[in-house]
């Protein structure tokens, strides 16, 4: 009796703590409800388990026990053959489409390729159609961005680099590397289902809930088939959004390559400028240095040459002293004495 009492008391309180998910319910017509509920009842009414309302991954689209699980970053959705569930909205622009566009698509009003088939197939192309678009969105509004702002950093009327532009640029090339990125995940979750015939048929919920019921189409086509048609279209435009990002990045990697070619002819510009101020300068010094050298007090050969004419006068002098006190020059100033 104790454990059992011990196992009822830790039971309600994992039940007590458990998470809430807000639970937006679609059924076949197109009826919209909301309510709350626990994690703990949610997943055990489903007859899922509680890995499986986790939402782990960024990108999934996984099956159990007849139910397909989706998540698609916030969007988190549970597929049955008699509804939708979206858990825990918080985007203003996935309530629009919830509340404005959902309804009527998963009540097979035409605006699906899918609408003749199954619940499942509208509700599983209503989500991806609505992702592709939130991806189609993404590029629309960068691509004309960007393009914008690489011809202004490419235009040869522009002398110099506008910092602001690549700052702009900065900032585009890394939000387009997130939608690579989206893309990419989106591509592969669906291509992961493409290669597994298993999981094809496990999409395939009423196939297996009611046989009886839209067994083949009209075509003759089995529901796998179909539901293989449907994610291979997706796939397409997946790829077709991968091109065209991939395109854009070409384009940003070849303006960059420009725009350091441009970088590096303005600074072989001013090396080569600063090179004839250095030989300007050192033109000048090597003048300074010939005053310099005349102005100090050292002996060369210029010295020398310059002291020539005068020793030559002091010679001269000294000749001509010398010829003034001569013997014939003392001998008549003797006799000039004497007279006197």
């Amino acid at each position: 009796m104790r454990r059992f009492r011990t196992s009822d008391a830790s039971q309600a309180t994992l039940s007590s703590v458990a998470p809430v998910f807000t639970v937006t319910k679609f059924d076949k017509e197109g009826n919209v409800t909301s309510f709350e509920k626990k994690k703990t009842d949610l997943y055990q009414e489903l007859g899922l388990q509680a890995r499986d309302l986790r939402f782990q991954h960024v990108m999934s689209i996984t099956t159990r026990n007849n139910r397909i699980i989706m998540r698609m970053e916030y969007l988190k959705a549970v597929i049955t053959p008699e509804c939708l569930l979206i858990l825990d909205y918080r985007n203003l622009n996935l309530e629009r489409w919830l509340f404005r566009e959902l309804p009527s698509q998963l009540a097979g009003e035409g605006q699906l390729v899918t609408h003749p088939l199954p619940f499942e197939f509208r509700a599983t192309e209503a989500l991806l159609q609505y992702w592709i678009s939130t991806l189609q969105g993404k590029l629309s509004i960068l691509q004309p961005l960007i393009l914008e702002t690489l011809e202004a950093l490419v235009d040869p009327k522009h002398s110099s680099v506008d910092k602001s532009k690549l700052h702009i640029l900065l900032q585009n090339g890394k939000s387009l590397s997130e939608l690579e990125t989206d893309i990419k995940i989106f591509k592969e979750s669906i291509l992961e289902i493409l290669d597994e015939e298993e999981l094809l048929e496990e999409l395939c919920l009423t196939k297996w809930s009611d046989p009886q019921v839209f067994e083949k189409s009209s075509a003759g086509i089995d529901h796998a088939e179909e539901m293989e048609l449907l994610l291979e279209n997706y796939y397409r435009l997946a790829e077709d959004l991968s091109n065209a990002t991939r395109e854009l990045r070409v384009l940003i990697d070849d303006s960059q390559s420009i725009i350091f070619i441009n970088l590096d002819s303005h600074r072989n510009v001013m090396m080569r400028l600063n090179l004839q101020l250095t030989m300007g300068t050192f033109s000048l010094s090597l003048f300074g240095l010939m005053g310099v050298a005349f102005g100090m007090n050292l002996e060369s050969s210029l010295e020398e040459m310059a002291s020539l004419p005068k020793k030559s006068l002091q010679a001269d002098r000294r000749l001509e002293m010398k010829h003034s006190f001569r013997p014939d020059g003392l001998g008549s100033g003797k006799s000039v004495l004497t007279n006197r």
